[in-house]
């Protein structure tokens, strides 16, 4: 889909603006990249988020950076706690990522999220997915703001492998080649 506002430039000199937009983001969409759950929380307000852009940014200390659209809940809810977990999901559970494309319905006595099992972090009280093959813990050291999306940079501050990890399964963690989705370009 095409940028309504048209597309954002520099487009080089000679191009179709419109072909060279459409080439762009399908060049984007067809680097790799993995699909997880982003949790947040501030309050009593709690969230899990579809996220893709993820990396780890330096191994001293270990950090990772996230990178979440300014208009977003858990943008605010990063923001004003300065915490977030990253939930690692299995290939397998594929169907879960799209319950959380937009705010989560928290039913704290039942600690479901969009009627999806989760857990506090132990460190953090942020909520991780139950059944994650793995989880971060992170408190955010930096954040740099973008006209559409803010990069978060956090420490990792505990870590947990899921059962299937704990024993050497091998598990195919999420990407979005795995589903029809894409994000960003």
């Amino acid at each position: 889909m095409a940028n309504p506002a048209g597309p954002i430039g520099p487009i080089p000199n000679g191009q179709d603006p419109l072909a060279y937009d459409q080439a762009r983001r399908r060049l984007f969409w067809a680097m790799p990249s993995g699909l997880y759950l982003l949790g947040s929380m501030a309050g009593d307000i709690r969230n899990l988020m579809t996220i893709n852009w993820v990396s780890q940014v330096s191994s001293s200390p270990k950090l990772l950076g996230v990178s979440i659209e300014n208009e977003a809940l858990t943008h605010r809810l990063v923001d004003e706690a300065a915490l977030f977990t990253l939930s690692l999901v299995a290939r397998k559970d594929r169907a879960i990522i799209r319950k959380f494309v937009k705010p989560a319905t928290d039913d704290r006595a039942a600690m479901t999220l969009n009627g999806i099992d989760y857990r506090d972090g132990p460190m953090t009280g942020v909520p991780i997915l139950k059944d994650a093959i793995g989880h971060f813990e992170c408190r955010v050291t930096d954040s740099l703001p973008f006209s559409s999306h803010t990069l978060f940079v956090g420490e990792v501050i505990d870590v947990a492998l899921g059962d299937e990890l704990i024993v050497g399964n091998e598990v195919e963690v999420l990407s979005m080649h795995d589903t029809r989705m894409n994000y960003g370009g």
